[in-house]
């Protein structure tokens, strides 16, 4: 099965590596409500420490994605994982909402951060035609580690809070400790390093550079159609298992289905979706993952919910990675950080969407319209992608491919053009810097 990802240069795998223990750590959060609750916080207190948490995840993104392009990728990861740790030191010790809202909004700003910088690392180091299963290879390690972490937090909570914030500390500095031995520096700062000629093709040192694009500016938006849906399992499924009257267990059951399924099919699916264009494959999961979603709504049994989840897993695991690979082939050499820390804050709006908005439209409004909006919403927004999929074609062609030499071309299929969109030709989309090295697009989602 590893054979799926056989040729990626070796810090590919140092960061699979370092990324699997990150989340083999990633305890905290999914016990944060219990944990405040244990610690006298009412019920009309906890949402504002959840908001802030939700908060910092808009704000990481982008942080780490500018970071990223300006002080380097090495020095930005380490920055978030660093900033994570010592996060996690102060929730635990904040004795007040307020600081428990600081330290929320920390944590999750700088796990945030790491992502971007990684993805861009990614991207720096491997070449176009691995790229999909590069980043393919940093969505699974997310899965296996969040799958054990699963299983790992119930155990240590029932021991002691403290300890998940023990662990989760040791594994930040952990990977902390991999990419500052094992990374290697590579090109730190892309802009400064040929005399800020690249960072006046990338449009300066912001994110104008992504929104003058216009391919970014239609992907986006359709990928956060899909991301908000995705993330109702994490909301509408455990309301939805609840009302039908289930026990608790009918739920786990199900995080551990969708774990099983994800970490066994995706390097499958990589290898056997490989010779299909990106955006096809992720219009193709993007819509089973909608009627997936969709389907929870006609399920009573723990069957049906079973099959519900098979369904919008099976997708998950043709998507994974894919749209990571997607924005890294069509940003500019200069502002990989800042593209990927634009598709990461996407993540992050689609979840803080999701999360404040799907719990109050189920509950207010009735959840037949939540499960309607996953399959009329979530088929449209992938069809959509999949309209898009000629012009981030040509945008992203290999170099030496036939293509190639119709180099005008990349720009025809933008029909606004921007600096971005000629920063971006065949012959510069796949330009990949020596003595640098792969990372991860992060959900951290992440």
């Amino acid at each position: 099965m590893l054979s799926t990802f056989s040729g990626l240069p070796r810090t590919a795998w140092i960061v699979f590596a370092g990324t699997v223990v990150n989340r083999l750590g990633y305890l905290v959060t999914p016990f944060l409500v219990f944990y405040l609750g244990s610690g006298g916080l009412s019920t009309a207190q906890i949402p504002y420490v959840l908001g802030a948490l939700g908060a910092g995840n808009l704000i990481g993104p982008m942080v780490g994605g500018l970071l990223a392009d300006r002080l380097g990728r090495r020095r930005t990861m380490l920055t978030g994982l660093v900033g994570t740790a010592a996060a996690h030191g102060l929730l635990f010790a904040a004795p007040n909402i307020a600081l428990l809202a600081a330290a929320a909004v920390l944590l999750s700003a700088a796990g945030t951060m790491v992502g971007p910088a990684a993805g861009a690392l990614l991207t720096d180091a491997v070449e176009p035609e691995r790229r999909r299963s590069a980043f393919s290879l940093f969505h699974w390690a997310i899965n296996i580690g969040t799958a054990v972490a699963g299983m790992l937090g119930g155990f240590l909570a029932e021991r002691g809070y403290w300890l998940l914030f023990a662990v989760d500390v040791v594994t930040s500095l952990g990977y902390a400790l991999i990419v500052a031995l094992l990374l290697p520096a590579g090109r730190e700062t892309p802009a400064r390093a040929e005399g800020g000629a690249a960072e006046r093709k990338g449009g300066g040192g912001g994110y104008g550079v992504v929104l003058r694009d216009p391919l970014m500016r239609a992907l986006l938006p359709l990928l956060y159609v899909g991301m908000v849906i995705y993330t109702l399992t994490e909301v509408a499924l455990p309301l939805a298992i609840r009302d039908h009257g289930l026990p608790t267990t009918a739920l786990g059951l199900m995080a551990t289905l969708n774990a099983v399924l994800v970490v066994a099919l995706q390097p499958l699916a990589t290898t056997l979706l490989g010779r299909f264009p990106q955006l096809s494959v992720q219009m193709g999961g993007s819509v089973l993952v909608a009627l997936g979603v969709a389907l929870t709504g006609v399920a009573s049994t723990v069957w049906a919910y079973a099959g519900t989840v098979v369904l919008w897993s099976l997708g998950e695991a043709m998507v994974g990675g894919v749209a990571g690979s997607i924005v890294a082939s069509l940003a500019p050499e200069d502002a990989r950080g800042r593209y990927q820390g634009s598709y990461q804050w996407t993540w992050g709006a689609a979840r803080f969407t999701a999360l404040a908005l799907g719990t109050t439209v189920y509950a207010t409004v009735g959840p037949a319209v939540v499960w309607w909006f996953s399959a009329v919403a979530g088929v449209a927004a992938a069809l959509a992608l999949g309209a898009l999929a000629p012009a981030v074609a040509r945008r992203t062609a290999v170099p030496g491919a036939p293509a190639a030499a119709e180099a005008p071309a990349a720009h025809e299929v933008v029909e606004v053009p921007s600096p971005s969109a000629t920063a971006v030709t065949p012959a510069t989309a796949g330009a990949s810097p020596a003595g640098v090295s792969p990372a991860e697009p992060a959900r951290a989602a992440c």
